[in-house]
């Protein structure tokens, strides 16, 4: 069984090549000729040497995932659904500015976390994705559009782990897909242009500050405990204090001076003033110091069986004037590619209809229901 070098970092794909009874200078050829080339043909990887060359179709390949569609917004948003395997498909949304292309990307298939304003998280979760499966959405999209639409060195300048799934619940993979980003040798993005985002594991937070501090975006969407858990699941197991603690502790690491903060504005539910004044309160006033952040508020983006809408804009410019007369940096988030369901909290009504997802959780969750046992009390007779 031949390997599927868009698994490897650098370090990965040095040891890879070390079996074979390479050097590591080897392994920086072919890592440049898969991340800055886009080359697939081992053979076309004239550098190499030849007895190299000869020896790679035997024991890899490079492969990226199958395409199920793709879809272009009239505001230049492209959106592509990647099959990966068994029923699941992920999807990617680039987002072009005047300034910067910017990709978000998947890294679950699903979402176990379950957020009532996101669509993914209603999804249900399949499975997490392999590092070869997150780097090759990236790997994918930047080819495609250097081949079709820009003809330019570099298309995609900022990537965002905010697609399908919660990153750091996928640590494993991620982190190795994040140096493939951020490899000079490779697509050699800044930490400041690759964010991931979280709803807030923290211990996962602590491990990403060791091992490969990116820019940090937190889904946070309410001011407090209570409304937090209805919201955000896990808030229940790590609540705002820890979650706080956990971004201040990320700060010394983060290759900014900020931690972005995403709150999505839920019409009568956490978009009253009151709401405003409680974040307020709570990131000046964390710990004494305060939490140094930006606020990005989210329109939200209605799916069916969400229960919610979007706040009115007057009321979300009113919390955004607020937040920023109160000393936080406050924005709110353009809403991109809503023709194809590409915007923030979309991303999943393609999935849902290819891959039949209710049904087979559906179906899982009955193959797992085992019969209770009555079990009698003391002195109890057994019916």
């Amino acid at each position: 069984m031949t390997l599927n070098l868009l698994e490897f970092d650098l370090d990965g794909l040095a040891a890879f090549c070390e079996q074979l009874g390479e050097k590591r200078f080897r392994a920086v050829q072919l890592f440049r000729w898969i991340h800055q080339r886009g080359a697939r043909d081992f053979a076309a990887m004239t550098d190499l040497a030849r007895s190299l060359r000869e020896k790679l179709p035997t024991h890899a390949h490079i492969t990226g995932l199958p395409v199920l569609s793709r879809q272009d917004s009239s505001d230049g948003t492209i959106k592509w659904l990647f099959d990966v395997g068994d029923g699941n498909a992920v999807e990617t949304v680039f987002i072009p500015e005047d300034d910067r292309g910017t990709l978000c990307i998947s890294s679950q298939a699903g979402c176990a976390v379950g957020c009532r304003f996101c669509s993914t998280g209603h999804q249900g979760f399949s499975r997490n994705l392999t590092t070869g499966e997150i780097v090759a959405q990236l790997w994918q999209a930047e080819f495609f559009l250097r081949q079709h639409l820009v003809k330019a060195e570099r298309v995609i300048s900022n990537v965002v782990m905010m697609g399908m799934g919660e990153p750091l619940q996928n640590y494993n993979a991620l982190v190795p897909a994040l140096k493939v980003m951020l490899d000079d040798h490779a697509y050699g993005l800044s930490r400041r242009r690759v964010t991931v985002s979280t709803s807030g594991v923290v211990p996962m937070m602590d491990r990403l500050a060791q091992d490969c501090p990116v820019a940090l975006a937190v889904s946070l969407h309410a001011p407090n405990d209570a409304l937090r858990d209805s919201l955000v699941p896990l808030n229940r197991k790590y609540p705002l204090t820890e979650l706080l603690d956990a971004c201040l502790r990320y700060l010394p690491a983060a290759p900014r001076d900020f931690i972005t903060f995403e709150y999505c504005m839920l019409d009568g539910v956490n978009d009253q003033l009151e709401h405003a004044r409680e974040l307020l309160k709570l990131l000046r006033s964390h710990r004494e110091r305060g939490v140094p952040c930006k606020i990005n508020l989210i329109p939200f983006n209605p799916f069916p069986d969400s229960g919610l809408i979007c706040s009115p804009r007057p009321v979300v410019q009113q919390f955004a004037r607020l937040l920023s007369e109160g000393g936080l940096i406050t924005t709110v988030r353009k809403t991109r590619g809503d023709d194809i369901d590409a915007a923030c909290g979309q991303l999943a009504g393609d999935v849902l209809d290819r891959t039949r997802v209710v049904s087979r959780m559906a179906q899982r969750r009955a193959a797992t229901v085992h019969p209770i046992r009555f079990v009698p009390a003391a002195g109890e007779k057994q019916t």
